[in-house]
């Protein structure tokens, strides 16, 4: 028992460790934050954190090892993901370059069209279409699953990652969406969208480049 909570602490530092450092969904949900508020920031977040228990269950089950033995399938998604990192820098170059006034007419009108399914389906786009994602959860499944594990060590890897997915990726939401930090965005906002433009620039041309 002590052996098996050992293992367990293990793939949950683990896996703080690789959803709470910087990326491109963490790097989003900030930004949407700081920009639009709680409320959308908290449905990008919901989507970010389906998308991570998507593929911890495919990973549970050894269909995302089945998908990381056929490259075509990986690199189907590598490309898609890095292209879909390319449309969010220009996003954030563009809004970046925009003065105060036309920033806030162009939000308004897309605070209507953007509905909160919306924001959802592109959390959990960004995070499905993101290859590391397969490649770190079945890092985490062969760190704290073995052959003789038993359903109830793989239910505890699951349940307890999928709680911290919702504490990392909704505190982000919560954090960045306070009055501080509005206040912060508002004064640098140009500054804070050209940094995302460069970062999520930087990320997708890396997918696009690098092999898996």
């Amino acid at each position: 028992m002590n052996s098996d909570l050992h293992q367990l602490l293990i793939v949950y530092a683990a896996y703080v460790i690789a959803a709470g450092s910087p990326g491109p969904s963490n790097m989003r949900i900030m930004g949407v934050a700081m920009a639009r508020g709680r409320g959308a920031a908290l449905m990008l977040a919901s989507g970010v954190v389906s998308g991570s228990i998507f593929w911890g269950l495919m990973a549970s089950t050894g269909i995302s090892a089945l998908l990381a033995r056929y490259a075509e399938a990986l690199i189907a998604l590598q490309i898609f993901g890095g292209l879909y990192l390319l449309f969010l820098a220009f996003k954030a170059g563009r809004s970046a370059l925009m003065s105060n006034e036309k920033l806030a007419a162009r939000v308004s009108a897309d605070e209507v069209a953007l509905s909160r399914a919306a924001l959802y389906r592109r959390g959990l786009l960004m995070h499905l279409a993101n290859p590391k994602s397969v490649l770190a959860w079945i890092a985490l499944v062969t760190l704290g699953i073995g052959p003789s594990s038993s359903w109830e060590s793989i239910a505890a890897i699951l349940g307890g990652c999928a709680v911290l997915s919702v504490a990392i990726f909704c505190g982000y939401a919560i954090v960045f969406s306070t009055a501080p930090m509005v206040a912060l965005y508002r004064r640098c906002r140009r500054w804070i969208e050209s940094l995302l433009s460069l970062f999520f620039a930087f990320a997708g041309l890396r997918m696009l480049l690098s092999r898996i």
